[in-house]
């Protein structure tokens, strides 16, 4: 498998290349930077400081951070179908009747592993202000800048 990054004129030259009597499977995702793992891995540290303070599960330090921070999706999806087999975090808002069919709405929040620099930058700050709210020392703000520029590059 191999991986082409490139504007849409850069794209288009890659195609041409390409053997024309070969069929070809083909994924076009738009470009996002990927976020520092150093980000990452200082968001998990501070979680797994509050979760010792609060004396809760990473788990649910982590979920609470997903939905006070984090980025969601709002879907539907019939009552039957077990939500929990495609989404690691959800939580169900309303039942509701269409054509016939039992539905179900949910919030699914999207895994820190989904995000790019902006959003993962929000996710920081927002665990970083838990923290200090909990007297949990964290780096200073230009160090946290610092992690923040970072990802952005």
């Amino acid at each position: 498998m191999m991986t082409f990054t490139g504007t849409k004129a850069e794209i288009n030259q890659f195609l041409y290349k390409l053997d024309k009597d070969t069929t070809w499977d083909i994924k076009i995702d738009k470009h996002r930077e990927k976020r520092s793992l150093e980000a990452n891995a200082y968001s998990w540290v501070l979680q797994n400081e509050i979760s010792n303070v609060l004396r809760l599960s990473k788990e649910e330090v982590h979920f609470q951070m997903l939905k006070d921070y984090g980025q969601r999706d709002y879907i539907s999806a019939l009552a039957s179908v077990n939500i929990a087999n495609y989404y690691d975090y959800f939580e169900e808002k309303s039942t509701f009747k269409q054509n016939g069919k039992v539905f179900k709405s949910y919030v699914v929040y999207r895994g820190t592993h989904t995000y790019d620099s902006r959003e993962m930058s929000i996710f920081i700050d927002g665990v970083v202000q838990e923290a200090r709210n909990l007297g949990i020392e964290t780096l200073e703000d230009r160090e946290i800048e610092k992690l923040i520029k970072e990802m952005e590059k």
